[in-house]
């Protein structure tokens, strides 16, 4: 059986370049657009991008954080089958 598709080593290797090259435009685009401040931190350069990664990677940290707490084991479920 073959690989899938996403897990080959030259696809990912292409989808990083892509992401990473649409993440390039995003802030180069930025200089085309008029922006409109509200807070002084805003007007830095490529805000928004690093506004969004830092809210992502926090929000992975919490949710792995939070599965800490309620994880359950493998073998959760297998416990009840003998019962009934």
């Amino acid at each position: 059986m073959s690989d899938h598709w996403l897990v080959r080593p030259a696809t990912i290797r292409l989808l990083w370049r892509v992401f990473i090259g649409v993440l390039a435009l995003t802030v180069v685009a930025e200089f085309l657009v008029a922006h409109h401040p509200h807070f002084r931190f805003e007007e830095i350069i490529g805000f928004g991008a690093w506004y969004g990664f830092l809210a992502c990677a926090g929000m992975i940290v919490f949710a792995k954080g939070l599965a800490f707490f309620l994880k359950r084991p493998d073998s959760y479920y297998e416990k009840g089958e003998s019962d009934g």
